[in-house]
This record gives structure tokens, C-alpha cells and sequence, in this order.
């Protein structure tokens, strides 16, 4: 049984450190990678957004709240799918968090199956998150290839325009405009237009004239 990889790294920052070692145990019998942090500030400065992972935080900290350590890692853009512990005066703070991403929230005590099956969803947006993540990266790799004028007959054919037209907007005559389409097809790695369309419509940005 030792020989199972691990599901997914979760992290948890909670200033109660009874807390931290209960969470620790439990997931890590679950056979989850366990990060404690016993602050939000000590959390960001050692975060490492390549790793597919998501976050259990309490709301209430010495320091920086929960709710500030949200707000921060949306300014960083992060993708880290996150559960908040409240206490029972919490809620509204709690309620607060989903409005700006958070996957869900749990009132102290909190039952364990609960609390498993949220950490579950959460790597499992995670995963999916990171692969589409890894997607976007190597379609934009393939597209920084493209010289500005390719990138410009990419955007026509993209549009729908024949070869003709994109010969006219662009002033060149078809024959060029042919031979950047070869180009293009060969530098992307497609070799229809269905695949030409699925890189350049799936890729984070389009390419610009």
C-alpha cells in the first residue's frame, strides 16, 4: 500500500496548531500530501503554484485573516481551489469567500467524511485546472512560433476568410499567402484546418494582426 502515489498536496494554514495536527492526521492517513502553515504570511512566501494542491485555511488568524489571504492570492491570480473553517459566528464572513471563488466552507466542529469529500473536489478541480493550465502553455509555445505575417494570416483563416480575401487585406498575392498557410500548418503541428482551428481558438490569446 505504501507504493500508492500520492492524491495531491493539501495545504492547511490555521494559527491552532491542535487543528493543523488533526487535519494533518486525518489526510495524511487518507494518503494526501499535508503542508501546515501555522500563518497566511508563512503560507504565501513558501506557496508553489505549479503543484496541483488546493488550501483549507480557518477565517479568523493572528495576522492575516483568511479572508485577506483569499484576496491575495486572487491578486496573484491563483487558481488554488480553497475550503475556510469557520466558527459559528463565521458565516457571513464565510458566505463572503464563495462569493469570490471559494469552493465551500465548514463550521467547526466538522464532520470528517465532509470534509474528505470536499478535499476530493477540490484536487479534482485542481487536476483539471492544472492540465488545462499545461494546455494553454504549449498551445502558446506553438504560436509564439509564427512570424507576425503568419500570425496575421492565422487571424484571417481563423475568421473564415478564403485566400483570396486574406490576399487582399493583407496585399500579397495568393501564392504567398499559401505558402505562409504550409508554414503555419507545419510549425503548429496540425495537419487539417479542424486541427489549425483547435490551437489557435484554444490557446489563452488569440493571435493579434
Amino acid at each position: 500500500m505504501s507504493l500508492i502515489p500520492k492524491k495531491g498536496t493539501v495545504y492547511v494554514v490555521d494559527d491552532d496548531e491542535a487543528v493543523r495536527d488533526s487535519l494533518q492526521w486525518l489526510l495524511e492517513g487518507k494518503d494526501y500530501r499535508v503542508k501546515c502553515f501555522d500563518s497566511a504570511e508563512s503560507f504565501l512566501s513558501r506557496y508553489d503554484p505549479r503543484e496541483v494542491a488546493c488550501l483549507i485555511t480557518d477565517v479568523r488568524m493572528e495576522g492575516m485573516s483568511g479572508l485577506d489571504l483569499q484576496d491575495k492570492l486572487l491578486e496573484r491570480k491563483s487558481p488554488l481551489p480553497a475550503v475556510f473553517i469557520t466558527g459559528h459566528g463565521d458565516v457571513p464572513m464565510a458566505v463572503n469567500t464563495m462569493k469570490k471563488g471559494a469552493m465551500d466552507f465548514i463550521e467547526k466542529p466538522f464532520k470528517e467524511e465532509e470534509l474528505l469529500a470536499l478535499v476530493e473536489r477540490m484536487l479534482e478541480q485542481a487536476r483539471v485546472e492544472f492540465s488545462q493550465h499545461q494546455e494553454a502553455a504549449s498551445r502558446d509555445a506553438l504560436l509564439s512560433r509564427l512570424t507576425t505575417r503568419e500570425a496575421q494570416v492565422l487571424e484571417r483563416i481563423v475568421a473564415g476568410r478564403l485566400n483570396k480575401q486574406i490576399a487582399d487585406d493583407l496585399g500579397i498575392s495568393i501564392k504567398t499567402v499559401e505558402a505562409h498557410r504550409a508554414n503555419i500548418m507545419e510549425k503548429l503541428n496540425a495537419n487539417t484546418v479542424a486541427d489549425l482551428l483547435k490551437i489557435a481558438l484554444g490557446a489563452s490569446g488569440q493571435p493579434k494582426a
